[in-house]
């Protein structure tokens, strides 16, 4: 297990790993105590790390100092930690990790909060369709597997290369099969292409807010970045393009469409200037397409960037379709489509046959499960934000447009800290320090919309219970970019 990086500007990456440790039965200096344990005998808190001040990790946890007392000393008890006056609480060294390779691995909530045993916890943390639609069932049960085939398509079976590239087509972006690339999700795309386009030291220039996924890959390649901030019109293309002129990173990553998390729309002059200045100055630039179609007014879309240049775009049908449905693309010039096709072969040899077949079914006839799902999500956003006004006013969010998530802004506090307490509460939030490379963003949550209306109405009243109990500390100060991306 990766250590974690301990300093005493990222106590964030600490509470970022100890995950949904309140959500146990039990007092709750015991359950802090059982999931320190667990990072120490992994190695994620390696002998002689210095753990972070009582109060300050209390004041992160949102409990009260002498709860983190009573597990410190629960540990010390057993030999794990150290407490000396002076110099802190630190890891035994006699506490040593099970001899094991060193791995990277995620500390995003994002995707913890997936690996969490099923509890009563409800996730608004990770945003994706409840439930498939019913014909993704009816493509499965009609399913015909190929003769004379391995099974075996590293770039992608042909047939769904070839309606991938067609959607594209009919948006007005000329595009043939040899320039897509079927991938296993659109978080694999993104992989592959940090694996090929950056080295270590490269820079990457990101929106803050953006994709957390995102930004632990790019911290997995031990990349720079470069963040530029997201207004109520998208990300500002005027400073982007003075990041990319000064500091010419190796790439470019941004969410045009219903960005995540603030939902917000780039304007297709605004997208024009950065697909051309981008071009101009040699920066690949990713557009991450994965919430472009979930528009909740039909026609309302914007143009893809792809439209106005060479731009490399991800795609993906898990929040149209489907989360277990794992097929995504990279729509690119044929040549870097070949270049992922064979690092692709290096790692997985192909996406899974019978789910690439049953997206080429549902391509065949995808109006209808894009409409469903749009109007679902519309809904459910419009029942979220009314349950919001009305159980807790004082916050605050604009309405979307479209996508599937909320941004909204605490009238005090932080979301970090605020988070743990919502996880006492049964939910589960994503706080905006997790998101923001710019070390912003920390009154901020994002809230999805796509769960059944009286599962949002659960939600809401448990955050407002534990609104109710919050006692922020003192105003929070800019996260650090360690602790965000950890």
């Amino acid at each position: 297990m990766e250590p974690i990086n301990l300093t005493p500007h990222t106590i964030d990456a600490l509470v970022a790993r100890l995950g949904r440790w309140s959500a146990g039965r039990g007092p709750l200096y015991l359950l802090l105590a059982a999931r320190l344990r667990r990072l120490i005998d992994e190695g994620a808190l390696p002998p002689g790390a210095r753990l972070p001040p009582d109060r300050r990790l209390a004041t992160a946890l949102a409990v009260g100092r002498t709860t983190v007392v009573a597990a410190y000393d629960t540990l010390r008890q057993e030999g794990r930690l150290v407490r000396r006056q002076g110099s802190g609480t630190r890891v035994a060294r006699a506490a040593l990790a099970p001899e094991a390779p060193r791995v990277t691995e995620t500390s995003n909530p994002l995707f913890l909060h997936l690996l969490e045993a099923p509890d009563d916890v409800i996730l608004l943390s990770c945003a994706a369709p409840s439930q498939p639609p019913p014909e993704l069932a009816e493509a499965y049960r009609s399913l015909v597997l190929p003769d004379g085939d391995l099974g075996y398509h590293p770039a992608g079976l042909g047939a769904l290369r070839t309606a991938v590239a067609g959607r594209y087509a009919a948006r007005g972006v000329p595009t043939g099969p040899a320039q897509i690339l079927v991938t296993t999700g659109a978080q694999q795309g993104l992989s592959l292409l940090t694996r090929l386009l950056l080295a270590p030291g490269d820079g990457v220039l990101v929106e803050a807010p953006t994709y957390p996924g995102a930004l632990d890959l790019f911290r997995e390649a031990a990349a720079v970045p470069l963040p530029v901030a997201v207004g109520p019109d998208g990300v500002d293309v005027a400073e982007a393009v003075r990041v990319m002129e000064r500091h010419r990173p190796a790439l470019a990553y941004v969410v045009a469409r219903f960005q995540n998390p603030t939902g917000t729309v780039l304007p297709p002059l605004a997208g024009r200037r950065l697909v051309e200045a981008a071009n101009a100055l040699g920066v690949p630039l990713v557009d991450d397409e994965v919430l472009a179609d979930l528009a909740f007014a039909p026609g309302t879309a914007e143009p893809s960037l792809s439209a106005y240049g060479d731009v490399i775009a991800v795609g993906s049908l898990s929040k149209v379709v489907w989360g277990g449905l794992r097929i995504g693309w990279v729509r690119g010039p044929a040549p870097l489509i070949a270049r992922l096709a064979r690092l692709k072969a290096l790692h997985d040899l192909g996406s899974d046959l019978p789910s690439q077949l049953a997206a080429t079914r549902l391509l065949d006839d995808f109006a209808p499960v894009l409409t469903a799902r749009t109007a679902s999500a519309r809904a459910g956003h419009d029942h979220l934000r009314a349950e919001l006004a009305r159980l807790l006013p004082s916050w605050s969010c604009a309405p979307a447009t479209g996508g599937q998530t909320l941004w909204v802004r605490l009238p005090h506090g932080d979301g970090v800290s605020f988070a743990q307490l919502a996880l006492r509460h049964g939910v589960a939030v994503l706080p905006g320090a997790t998101t923001d490379a710019l070390g912003g963003s920390v009154r901020h949550l994002r809230l999805h919309f796509l769960a059944p209306h009286g599962l949002l109405t659960e939600a809401v009243r448990r955050l407002a219970a534990a609104w109710a109990e919050y006692t922020p500390g003192p105003d929070p100060e800019r996260a650090s970019l360690h602790g965000i991306v950890v």
